[in-house]
Formats: C-alpha cells, structure tokens, sequence
C-alpha cells in the first residue's frame, strides 16, 4: 500500500516538473519575448524591413553610445532576434514554433539542430557514441559475469571442489572450530581464486569482444576473412585435397547449427565421431537426424 501511494504521489509530481521544464515552443528562439516585436516590426515584414530596423536599433541600444545597463541588455536581445530573422530558414522555423507552439519537441530538435549542428564534428560523435556503447557493453559483461560467478558458487558442485582443494591444501586436516570462521572464510576466498571456472554463455569480460574494437579491427579481419575463403576454394575446390581435422570440424559444427562455445565444451571422442559421419554431406546429414529422432522417441 505504501508503495502504491508513493507511486500516486510521484507520478504527478513528475509530470508537473516536466511541464515547468519544456518550454513553450517560441520561447526558445527570444526567451520570453517576440522577436518580431524586439525588432518593432510585423511578422510579414521583408528582409529589408527586418534589417533596416536591427540597425536603427542597434545604433540606439549600442554599450558604446548608451551606457545604461539595460539599454546593454536590450541590445544583446535585439542582435538575437536579427541573428535569427535575417535569415530564411531560421526565421521559417520560428514563425512554424509560433503557428504550430503544442508540437514542442519538433520545434526544439529544429531548433538545436539549426544552431549547433553546423558546429558539431559528426566524427567526433561518432567516435563518443561508439566509447559510450562499447563502455556500456564492457560493465554489463562483467556484470552478468560476477552474478554468473555468484550463482556458481551456491551451487553443491562448486562447495565440493572447494573442499576437496581446501583438503588438498591442509593435508587433510580441516579446522572446524568457530574461532576460526574468519580464517577459513579467507582461505575460501584466496581457494576460489585458483579455481577456473568455465561458465557457459558467461565469459570473463575481454575487450576484443567490444563493439568499438572489433569496429576498429573491422578491416582486419575483413581481410582475415576473403584470405580464409581463398585457401579454403583453392585448396578443397580447386585442389580437391581432403578436409583438415579443423575444417571439417567447422563443417559439422555449420551443419549442426552448434555455437562455437557450445562446440568447445563437446567431448573429444564425441566431436571425432561427429567428424567421421561428414554431417556436412546431405545424405548422411538425413540419416544422422533419423537416428536422432528414432533415439528420442525411444527414450519416451
């Protein structure tokens, strides 16, 4: 209950912070004011008009001439609105945020975009969403492997092989005084470190792995690739040499669908015996699925 009155409570205050924040449309343009009344003139004025009133303005409301404080102050408004009505893109985007002010996040994007854009070095972009990404990708990778690790280590197999290296250590002789909880809690962490743990579809975090350095590498390994593919077409197309304990291991796993980590963790003997039927072959790809599905119905 409580939490479902906190929720009542923060969603309007969260949709009244928003409003307070988004401005209207036109605002962004001259703030509060109308950049056409800055500049004394009508909405439908020409360049000439527009221009003809910034500088009878500007010779007015210039610090040089007119010390006042806010004579300097109406100054820098009226440059901004001539900055923004000179010219014809802009000014058509001002005078649709003014016709059109309910549609604010168009208005603003059209806004920025006129105004910082230009200024903007797209590469330079480019390369911070790409450090942003593979950042990203890097701390999430290691997260889901510490929750992996974390999880392991309640299992009854990962306590068991801890014990049987703590006995290895000790000789033997354990020490199961309460006295002792703390050292033995040490000696589980400084153990836990000398155990590989292989955990599927978690691996240690590497930053080879990472969007950003394979996006650099992409060349690389572009050129890895069509190298690959020439040996492989000169060697078992043109040659007709027998396949390679290694290619015709890649060959299975392909015509299994098997992921290549999933390939590492099969038996020796298993991935041999796979290799010898050449399931890459469609007759004997056929006959491996019939005994497959002839072995699963009697296993029912």
């Amino acid at each position: 209950m409580e939490t479902l009155a906190a929720i009542r409570w923060c969603v309007p205050t969260l949709i009244l912070v928003v409003a307070l924040l988004i401005q209207p449309s036109a605002s962004i343009y001259c703030e509060e004011d109308d950049c056409y009344d800055l500049l004394g003139v009508s909405q439908s004025a020409n360049s000439s008009e527009i221009k003809k009133a910034y500088y009878k303005l500007s010779l007015k409301h210039h610090p040089d001439k007119n010390p006042d404080p806010e004579s300097k102050k109406l100054f820098v408004k009226v440059a901004n609105a001539y900055e923004i009505l000179k010219d014809e893109a802009t000014r058509e985007q001002y005078d649709y945020a003014i016709a059109h002010p309910e549609e604010v996040f168009y208005n603003t994007a059209r806004y920025y975009h006129a105004y910082y854009g230009h200024k903007t070095d797209t590469r330079a972009v480019l390369v911070g969403l790409i450090l942003v990404v593979s950042g990203f990708q890097y701390l999430n990778q290691w997260t889901r492997y510490n929750q992996a690790i974390d999880m392991v280590k309640k299992t009854p197999a990962y306590k068991n092989k801890l014990k049987a290296l703590e006995l290895e250590r000790t000789g033997g002789v354990t020490n199961k005084k309460k006295g002792n909880k703390q050292i033995n809690k040490k000696m589980e962490e400084d153990l836990s470190k000398e155990l590989e743990l292989d955990i599927k579809g978690a691996e240690k975090p590497s930053i080879w792995e990472l969007f950003g350095i394979r996006l650099l590498l992409l060349p690389y390994t572009l050129g890895k690739l069509l190298l690959w593919y020439g040996c492989w077409f000169w060697r078992y197309q043109v040659k007709k040499a027998p396949y390679s304990w290694e290619d015709a291991s890649y060959l299975t796993r392909r015509s299994l669908g098997v992921p290549f980590q999933s390939w590492r963790n099969v038996d020796e003997s298993r991935k041999d015996d796979l290799i010898e039927r050449r399931l890459w072959e469609k007759p004997n790809m056929e006959s491996y699925v019939a005994e497959m599905r002839k072995e699963s119905k009697r296993r029912r």
